[in-house]
């Protein structure tokens, strides 16, 4: 559609009672932006994806794929859904899990990690924000500090 272009690809996810307001206040959203944007849903499991087109030496356009992105994320979090179904929890949708799942519940996931991975090698930096910290003090045992 626009060879240049990059395309954003994001989802969200809310109950099926929250489905069609989410669909209809995030097209209102997308339509009003100047950005080419398309949406796509597989209803039966309350997610729906967008196509956000932007041309990347635009920083302009970026910030308003961003945006359009934000929009969305937030309007499902207040409707009691999540910042996705598929798509970006890794790197993407990172920076929304605090607000999603609480500090409590990161770090119990950070620890679940550093119990089944001890040498952070499977996807390192990915899923759990990194100024969700631990005091575990196993791992620190291991560290040699110089004073």
């Amino acid at each position: 559609m626009k060879p240049d272009f990059e395309a954003m690809t994001t989802d969200v996810c809310v109950p099926l009672s929250h489905l069609a307001e989410l669909i209809s206040k995030s097209k209102q959203e997308l339509d009003a932006s100047p950005l080419l944007c398309a949406v796509v849903a597989h209803a039966g499991d309350g997610n729906f994806h967008t196509v956000i087109m932007f041309d990347p030496k635009d920083e302009e356009q970026r910030q308003e794929a961003e945006r359009l992105n934000h929009f969305m994320v937030h309007a499902a979090l207040s409707m009691e859904g999540t910042c996705t179904g598929e798509h970006g929890v890794g790197t993407g949708k990172m920076k929304y899990l605090e607000k999603e799942l609480g500090i409590e519940t990161l770090k119990t996931m950070k620890r679940i990690k550093a119990a089944l991975d001890p040498n952070n090698i499977m996807n390192p930096g990915k899923l759990i924000p990194p100024h969700v910290v631990l005091w575990v003090p196993h791992l620190l045992a291991k560290k040699t500090f110089n004073m």
